[in-house]
């Protein structure tokens, strides 16, 4: 695998000059010429990217999942994710722009801690953000700040970049909370397929035989990421996928706890723990008693 290391690598790899700043680019797609390089046919990134991309097309593959680009969307990446792309089917005529900076560029900021609340540094590319016009103007005003800025190496160049990178994220969930209710059929069935995906795993007693449901299992079953369930979920529920998954638990312990004469560690199994202690913890923790003292209420 392919390591690009620097902004100054990337820089040569897309045919331009160096960077102005070692850290931080604001690159033009339309400037870019994409070498003939064994290196895009899989490579990770030692830095963040933004992509934005209008107009601009072409084919990458992104962890597992290939994504054919078109206008108005915004994807975002983070460092050592792998990615390839086909340059058979790269063109840059269109509008298009990156920002790129490297994880040092954010030492001894606070955005270094925080920048790892933004999820959709996760999402799969068929997750990307599509951007009404507004929208996009409002993300280009602050990219060509950005490059603007990178002129002027100074004292002030680091806090009044980053300032501008955590405007951009900022802006980029406001506009991901809209895209996940303004594709409400989409949406609506993705929800619904999630019900029904996790109640059928406890109905049918996968739990005994596959362990405990995670967040992970749901998503690889959906073809969506991690983070991208968790945070539709969120918007539309209030609930991460894990909360949702807890709660589901839950229910159906108490509902054996009442209706059943199996012991703790029998109904424990049946829904996936390893461990006795794991679930009457959990099970404390949701509803303030424990399984014996739930039990005991219905006698």
């Amino acid at each position: 695998m392919n390591a690009i290391k620097s902004i100054s690598e990337f820089h040569r790899l897309l045919s331009l000059p160096e960077p102005r700043h070692p850290l931080v680019s604001v690159i033009s797609l339309t400037d870019a010429v994409f070498l003939e390089d064994e290196v895009w046919k899989g490579f990770v990134n030692r830095f963040y990217c933004v992509a934005l991309k209008r107009e601009a097309t072409g084919k990458v593959k992104y962890g597992q999942q290939h994504y054919d680009y078109d206008k108005g969307v915004l994807s975002f990446t983070a460092p050592n994710q792998v990615q390839s792309l086909d340059l058979q089917t790269v063109d840059c005529r269109g509008k298009g722009n990156l920002l790129i900076f490297h994880p040092d560029f954010l030492l001894k900021h606070p955005l270094a801690n925080s920048i790892n609340s933004y999820g959709f540094f996760s999402y799969a590319v068929n997750e990307a953000l599509h951007l009404s016009a507004e929208e996009e103007d409002d993300l280009m005003t602050i990219l060509n700040k950005i490059d603007k800025e990178c002129m002027h190496i100074d004292r002030h160049t680091q806090e009044i970049i980053l300032s501008q990178i955590d405007l951009l994220l900022n802006y980029s969930n406001r506009f991901y909370e809209r895209q996940f209710i303004t594709r409400k059929n989409n949406n609506h069935q993705l929800l619904a397929k999630f019900e029904h995906f996790v109640d059928d795993y406890f109905d049918t007693n996968h739990t005994a035989a596959q362990g405990l449901l995670t967040v992970q299992h749901i998503a690889a079953h959906m073809n969506l990421s991690p983070n991208y369930l968790s945070d539709l979920l969120r918007v539309h529920t209030g609930q991460n996928t894990q909360q949702h998954i807890h709660e589901k638990l839950i229910e159906k312990a108490k509902e054996r706890l009442s209706t059943t004469s199996l012991s703790v560690s029998e109904i424990a199994y049946m829904l996936g723990f390893e461990h006795a202690q794991s679930f009457s913890t959990l099970f404390r923790k949701k509803t303030n008693m424990s399984p014996l003292e739930f039990r005991a209420a219905f006698n």
